[in-house]
């Protein structure tokens, strides 16, 4: 009886406050469609620098008069290393073929193979680059030089931090405006039944009971907006989507979330704002 009470009474004040109730469901719309794009986007640029993150290897190349067994002692002290995921060796033949392969410019005059035998360290996390071409100093027998890319690894690693934290600045900062622009537009519809609210009080109705029908209320505004949002979304994936990413040279690896949790957390997050924004407004009215 209290439950279908409170349904009732939400769905008179969504239909008595039609303008109140379109402006939040349009704010919660606008929120969350622009959260969706965030969280799309967000995810697939940190994809990508996880994606380039993973190109980041240290190179051992050998001296032409290196031994097997210098080869294998190199290979041993690496793979010692738990901050090491494999070693890989690269034969100077192997080598020069990935270089024609790349840049037949470079090799078609050549008269020799000047490329060494080499490994490939790919380590566990990119950030582990550095220490692990710091445990091969001084050099081994066998090691002409190491190299990880200094300057390049650095950028990389900076700019993938600088990613993640803006994504998720940007996330908190979106979610706080669209539960204050929320709060103020159902606080629109409060205001207007303030003496209502009052009189509730006066008989003896509790908080909750007060409180019930505006936070479902807010909650249908909340699923409305998201579910919209959502549907947008769906039209900019199957229409838009497509044209934008066959411009985008980026690994097979490379990708956004799935479109699914995607939807599911605007769904949630909407439902949670819109009953936050609703629960933020009523304390002020409930102290009577």
């Amino acid at each position: 009886m209290r439950a279908r009470l409170l349904v009732t009474e939400a769905f008179r004040s969504i239909t008595a406050n039609a303008s109140t109730a379109i402006a939040a469901t349009m704010t919660v719309l606008i929120g969350m469609f622009l959260l969706g794009l965030l969280v799309a986007l967000g995810t697939w640029v940190v994809s990508w620098s996880d994606h380039v993150k993973s190109e980041l290897l240290v190179k051992v190349y050998f001296t032409p008069e290196r031994s097997d067994q210098q080869l294998e002692a190199v290979r041993a002290k690496l793979l010692s290393d738990p901050r090491v995921k494999e070693v890989n060796f690269v034969s100077s033949t192997e080598a020069l073929a990935r270089m024609d392969e790349k840049y037949p410019e470079l090799t078609q005059n050549l008269s020799s193979n000047p490329l060494p035998d080499s490994f490939e360290v790919h380590p566990n996390r990119a950030e582990d680059t550095r220490a692990i071409a710091q445990t091969l100093a001084p050099l081994p027998a066998g090691v002409d030089k190491v190299n990880y890319g200094e300057k390049t690894a650095n950028r990389i690693l900076r700019v993938a931090r600088v990613i993640e934290v803006v994504f998720l600045v940007a996330v908190l900062v979106l979610l706080a405006a669209s539960t204050l622009l929320i709060a103020n537009t159902i606080r629109l519809s409060i205001f207007a039944r303030r003496r209502e609210i009052e009189v509730m009080k006066l008989v003896g109705a509790t908080n909750w009971f007060v409180r019930g029908p505006f936070m479902l209320e807010g909650l249908l505004t909340g699923l409305i907006g998201a579910v919209a949002a959502v549907v947008l979304l769906l039209l900019g994936k199957e229409l838009a989507l497509p044209a934008i990413l066959g411009r985008i040279d980026a690994g097979s690896d490379v990708r956004a979330i799935a479109f699914f949790w995607n939807a599911l957390i605007l769904v949630v997050v909407g439902l949670l704002v819109g009953a936050a924004g609703s629960g933020l407004t009523l304390r002020k009215f409930l102290k009577v």
